[in-house]
């Protein structure tokens, strides 16, 4: 089973946050997810927080950021 970490968008037209989900590749974008680790607000204030360990925990056990995330992941300092 191929695991990636990538963003799923929630919120309201016009105004997205982002929930930061582990989630099978097979999945659709906004269904199920294996589990929650941030989440990214781009519009207004600006926030996001992610949970260091699950990222790191998930990452070694070989799930794939998409490159949205990747970038975010190296803004929190959490890869390089």
């Amino acid at each position: 089973m191929a695991v990636k970490i990538r963003l799923k968008r929630m919120g309201a037209k016009k105004k997205p946050y982002y929930r930061i989900v582990v989630a099978d590749a097979r999945a659709p974008r906004d269904g199920r997810n294996i589990e929650e680790i941030g989440f990214y607000k781009p519009v207004g204030e600006k926030d996001l927080s992610i949970d260091k360990e699950k990222a790191l925990k998930w990452l070694s056990c070989g799930a794939q950021p998409t490159e949205t995330v990747k970038a975010l992941l190296k803004k929190e300092g959490i890869i390089s």
